[in-house]
């Protein structure tokens, strides 16, 4: 991955890389309101930050416990107020997958290392609460089980209905897994009620068809969770610390009211929760929660509402990524903590960076879902596009070497790979120096950041470019190096990022004026016709569309967004779903912007694999971006073959029939190769150069792979 990047000579001026983000820089604050202790029962949280659950599939790795124990380890002595661990069920059925554990025994206490968990947490000074998750019809596993036989349309296996007493015994169980949460030496636990599983479950009238007691009118559907907290309260004692999780809006059809979610908070609150933290949505939903595609603190609203409906404290979650947003929500008396999930995997150091008034250096969650999300439903270990290290702490034990070993390293490129391997080498003591052709830093993340939704790879950069200042490392820019200057300068390590370059396909008429590349595009360098084709459906070919349909204003503009999607502010409607909307197959037709070419351009997208196009797009955002496109009117074409480009079009062969598509603009997005000229000279010259990124592989490459790699290869230096 990377812009086609080769180095400026070794001798040229070195600059300033000036570039600003589309964010503002956040201004020097106190965060006062942050880093606020609070009193629990028991426990004292040393400042709001929570870190919320997250399935990371680490149990799944060699060896597991080890690595968990390192994971939180790690972000306890960086002073997080309070962990909370990924889910583990009450009973196997309750499982996530079959690789999810299960706390119902002694024996399950010591197989997974809670007690080592909870020692190395506390031993830092951190707080840690057990996340008790029941799965219901979202486990995936065959003896999956709900309310009702119900399948839901996330899962191919389908829940058998839990029998009245199973209903009771299953209050029991989660009491089990309370008491064995206390003697592993946890602080308390969290009940799971949101985000569409088993408690979530009972309570919508949307999966709940029961006749008993659990089933019916609101009364009997909240009797569950009910029943739960009380008894997993008996099952604390008084000084433990009980956290319910409760969806504040559902986002899917027949979901509780915004109502009926309060008269639950309220209830769960007399039945002994000390905490309320709050989700939002289904896993089953149409409509995006924590995608980069959200506006930041987007529902914030949801949260309010609860917040005013109980005496405990409320917990923000959600869309809110940086200390100055989670600080912000605190003074407003919106909340009482907020859960950050994904930005302590981006930097375990965030809490103490924060503290510290050190926030520039934080580096950020962008939202992307890439290395985390779509990990883990595609059944993968989680870690982090921005920060490989995380999850995997245990790879990366290498002390920084001594004055000795400090080596001097030139870096030919700057995008992703070499980036990452710049600012790790640096941060490591090793001198560094960064060339690259183009005039500012990036390469495919500056071009990634200007595409509608993806606003927060601005943020990315402005952390590298504050890296680059802070390590010392000379960044050189707007020229070429050929092998002859690096053999000159005379390093001691060279690194070759140099990238990608656009593959051109082999179609009559490739070199018509029409024809640009998709880097042509994205970087603004060639102006766009009102009719566009895209050749190639792979992830840049749906950028280029989102780039050329889509609306920047909407990921920055939360009633925008809400609107976009048909959310209903008041919740007064089932699920806070409005009758319109992209959820609904009913868009709300933007209002077309004066001066806006997207508003009347026509895009036509094409492959020629037969099939649904976007079947690579990631696992939790494809699903976003296709349907913003869908509105916008994208038109797709699948199983075609490129007969010619002239005057007239785009000509193209579809099931025998040829067809000429009148367009302005023809933009090539075929794929990509690796651009290996510096490398080859370096050998040929007798040096022996590390390859990363797209250099070192093209196919399949995305930033998540190019970062890690480097992270990898500058830990070896």
């Amino acid at each position: 991955m990377g812009r086609p990047a080769s180095a400026p000579a070794m001798g040229a001026r070195a600059r300033s890389v000036d570039q600003p983000p589309v964010r503002a820089r956040v201004p020097t604050m106190a965060f006062d309101h942050l880093l606020q202790p609070l009193r629990i029962g028991s426990v004292t949280v040393r400042n709001r930050l929570v870190m919320g659950a997250m399935h990371t599939r680490l149990e799944t790795l060699d060896r597991p416990v080890e690595r968990l124990v390192e994971f939180y380890r790690v972000r306890a002595a960086a002073e997080v107020g309070l962990i909370l661990t990924g889910g583990f069920a009450p009973s196997p059925e309750g499982r996530m997958d079959p690789e999810t554990a299960v706390l119902a025994s002694v024996e399950d206490l010591e197989r997974h290392g809670h007690r080592r968990i909870c020692d190395a947490v506390h031993a830092e000074g951190g707080s840690i609460v057990l996340q008790i998750l029941h799965a219901g019809r979202y486990a995936k596993v065959p003896e999956c089980v709900g309310p009702s036989p119900r399948r839901a349309r996330i899962n191919a296996y389908a829940p058998r209905a839990l029998a009245t007493d199973e209903v009771w015994h299953l209050v029991e169980q989660f009491a089990t897994t309370a008491r064995l949460a206390v003697e592993g030496g946890y602080d308390g636990v969290e009940v799971m009620g949101s985000e569409g599983y088993l408690l979530n479950e009972f309570t919508s009238p949307r999966t709940n068809e029961r006749t008993d007691e659990f089933g019916g009118d609101l009364e009997g559907r909240l009797r569950l969770p009910v029943e739960i907290v009380r008894s997993v309260r008996t099952a604390l004692g008084p000084e433990r610390v009980l956290v319910y999780r409760i969806s504040a809006i559902d986002l899917v059809p027949d979901g509780l009211t915004g109502g009926e979610v309060l008269e639950l908070a309220r209830r769960v609150e007399a039945a002994g929760a000390d905490i309320v933290n709050t989700g939002i949505g289904w896993h089953e939903s149409a409509v995006p929660t924590i995608a980069a595609s959200v506006p930041r603190a987007a529902w914030r609203f949801a949260v309010r509402r609860v917040k005013a409906a109980v005496g405990i404290p409320v917990v923000a979650s959600n869309r809110f990524t940086t200390p100055a947003d989670a600080d912000a929500v605190l003074a407003s008396g919106d909340a009482d903590l907020v859960s950050m999930a994904r930005p302590f995997l981006a930097d375990a150091e965030l809490a103490r960076k924060t503290r510290e008034g050190r926030v520039e250096q934080i580096c950020p969650c962008i939202g992307c879902n890439q290395a985390c999300l779509d990990a883990i439903f595609t059944d993968r270990a989680a870690t982090c596009l921005v920060n490989p290290i995380a999850g995997r702490e245990l790879d990366f034990r290498s002390p920084p070497p001594g004055p000795a070993g400090r080596r001097r390293v030139a870096v030919v490129g700057a995008g992703p790979a070499g980036l990452a391997y710049a600012v790790t080498a640096a941060s490591r003591g090793h001198r560094v120096a960064l060339y690259d052709s183009a005039d500012s830093i990036g390469g495919q993340l500056d071009l990634a950041r200007r595409v509608p939704g993806k606003a927060e790879f601005a943020e990315l950069l402005r952390y590298y470019r504050g890296q680059l200042d802070r390590l010392g490392v000379t960044v050189t820019l707007g020229q070429r190096v050929d092998a002859a200057h690096v053999v000159a300068g005379g390093w001691d390590t060279v690194v070759v990022a140099t990238g990608v370059t656009p593959r051109v396909p082999d179609i009559e008429g490739i070199e018509h004026p029409s024809v640009v590349s998709s880097l042509d595009v994205l970087s603004g360098r060639v102006e766009v016709g009102p009719r566009v084709a895209v050749i190639g459906a792979g992830g840049v070919g749906f950028d280029v569309a989102e780039f050329l349909l889509g609306d920047p204003a909407e990921c920055l503009d939360a009633p925008l967004f809400l609107a976009r999607w048909g959310v209903d502010e008041t919740i007064g409607r089932p699920g806070g779903l409005l009758a319109e909307g992209r959820h609904s197959g009913r868009p709300v037709r933007p209002s077309p912007r004066p001066g806006d070419p997207a508003s009347a351009r026509e895009v036509t997208l094409l492959q020629r694999t037969p099939g649904r196009l976007g079947r690579t797009l990631g696992k939790s955002t494809g699903w976003i971006l296709r349907a913003r496109l869908a509105e916008a009117g994208l038109r797709e074409l699948s199983g075609v073959t490129y007969e010619r480009i002239d005057d007239a079009g785009l000509h193209y062969l579809l099931e025998g029939q040829t067809h000429v598509l009148p367009v302005d603009t023809v933009v090539v997005c075929a794929g990509q190769d690796s651009d290996r000229l510096l490398h080859e000279q370096l050998i040929a010259a007798g040096l022996e150069p590390v390859l990363v990124g797209g250099a070192h592989r093209a196919a399949g490459l995305d930033a998540a792979a190019a970062i890690d790699e480097a992270t990898r290869a500058a830990y070896r230096l």
